[in-house]
């Protein structure tokens, strides 16, 4: 039931709400129960009453221990010898919650993967699919003798590929702290022996970044899109570059409304050289 809803709907009588029933006070009508409690679990296992509520985060891939950890707090109501007692177990603690190298090694690829995901604007979903690919190819072996930082990064460009996310493997080499060789390695491993279902991104996703870069007007943005959609359409643009085939299309649409763009500065937008952008603006004709 809405929450506007202030009459009965058979006989347009008033509404009376409790704590988990709406009834009609005319013909006793159930209109609505909600038996849920939304609120918090007032329950403390604390020596304060500051905050009751029971609750905790949620689970998350990005976490070695899916963020099931627990800590021992701080208090500034111990002294002198418990504090120190509550010091070496809390130093006993985090030192127990690494059970293996292979957890020290996804704590320490799970940073880099948030890092990553932070510093190139990247959602949630990516970079929990991120940790679980990562998970995946450690289970399987593929970490022997390669860098954690370039299958870290590697896992964030293939989930940026099966999910259609324009980021370039220049664009996420710039914030990691592996090389491409390292990153395109660890990518080669995870897509022969995991099977990724990764395909070519569609021009049409770079074209509003690179459109904010370069400052074009909405009506170039939008003349581009299409131009995009008629070559993925035709096939013309097949086997090239998607991030060259976008800029192209934005240079294209800037010569026929009249605006002022170079190749160059398409191309450098995209992090292509000028000749393949004009191999891709040949192939629109």
């Amino acid at each position: 039931m809405s929450q506007a809803t202030t009459t009965c709907p058979e006989c347009t009588g008033d509404l009376e709400r409790d704590s988990h029933e709406t009834v009609c006070t005319q013909c006793g009508l159930v209109v609505d129960t909600d038996r849920l409690d939304r609120g918090p679990e007032w329950r403390s296992f604390a020596d304060d009453d500051r905050n009751r509520e029971r609750v905790g985060a949620p689970l998350t891939r990005s976490r070695h221990d899916r963020g099931l950890s627990t800590e021992i707090g701080y208090s500034s109501r111990l002294t002198g010898r418990k504090r120190r007692q509550f010091a070496r177990l809390r130093r006993q603690h985090s030192r127990a919650q690494v059970a293996s190298k292979a957890e020290r090694n996804q704590i320490y690829a799970f940073t880099e993967i948030r890092r990553l995901v932070s510093s190139l604007s990247l959602t949630y979903g990516v970079r929990d699919q991120a940790c679980a690919l990562f998970d995946s190819a450690q289970s399987e072996g593929l970490l022997r003798g390669r860098s954690l930082e370039g299958f870290a990064a590697a896992a964030v460009y293939a989930v940026c590929r099966t999910n259609g996310v324009a980021r370039t493997v220049t664009e996420i080499v710039a914030v990691a702290r592996a090389d491409e060789n390292e990153l395109r390695a660890a990518y080669t491993a995870m897509n022969r022996d995991l099977g990724l279902p990764t395909g070519p991104i569609d021009a049409r996703e770079y074209i509003p970044r690179f459109a904010t870069e370069l400052d074009v007007p909405r009506v170039v943005e939008r003349r581009a899109t299409e131009l995009a959609a008629d070559a993925a359409e035709s096939g013309s643009t097949g086997g090239r570059k998607p991030s060259g085939v976008a800029a192209a299309c934005l240079y294209a649409a800037a010569r026929e409304e009249d605006h002022s763009l170079t190749q160059q500065r398409a191309a450098d937008a995209a992090d292509v050289t000028p000749a393949t952008l004009r191999n891709a603006y040949y192939a629109l004709d």
